[in-house]
């Protein structure tokens, strides 16, 4: 489905497209649809959410960037309902670490991509050897304890 809105920003620097209400009938999927948007050439997964009783597609910093545009600014855009399965890349050393504590390991089995998405972006973004293992061991310990989020 394709509709023209404007990027609006809420706070500092999060923004938004507003969804007009005759799309999200048309897109089906419930009240949180999980969609593909392409915006100024840029493809990028995400869901339907709701601010101020208004629904919005995130708009993200970097799919601002790769889309060039800014807040204010008015944009076609097209969206499709994504039934793709929503998948995490898993590190090897995080899969190896979360496979010897089973508690971990199914409760990381059962959170949202989301959440397993968050888990794995704080590790894989460690800098150093030592931090990665230290992040390593923190995410297992929590998960263990039943944290679903750092």
């Amino acid at each position: 489905m394709r509709f023209r809105t404007r990027v609006e920003q809420h706070g500092r620097s999060a923004t938004g497209l507003p969804v007009p209400a005759e799309v999200m009938e048309g897109l089906g999927g419930g009240g949180r649809p999980a969609v593909v948007v392409t915006l100024g050439g840029h493809t990028y997964r995400t869901t339907v959410g709701t601010m101020a009783g208004q629904r919005l597609l995130p708009l993200a910093a970097e799919h601002r960037t790769a889309a060039g545009v800014a807040a204010g600014d008015e944009v076609d855009v097209e969206v499709v309902l994504d039934t793709a399965p929503r998948t995490v890349e898993v590190p090897e050393d995080l899969a190896a670490a979360l496979a010897a504590e089973p508690a971990a390991q199914r409760l990381f089995d059962d959170l949202a991509p989301s959440h397993r998405k968050e888990w794995v972006r704080w590790v894989t973004e460690a800098k150093q050897a030592a931090t990665r293992d230290r992040r390593l061991a923190a995410t297992v310990e929590a998960l263990r304890e039943g944290r679903r989020t750092r």
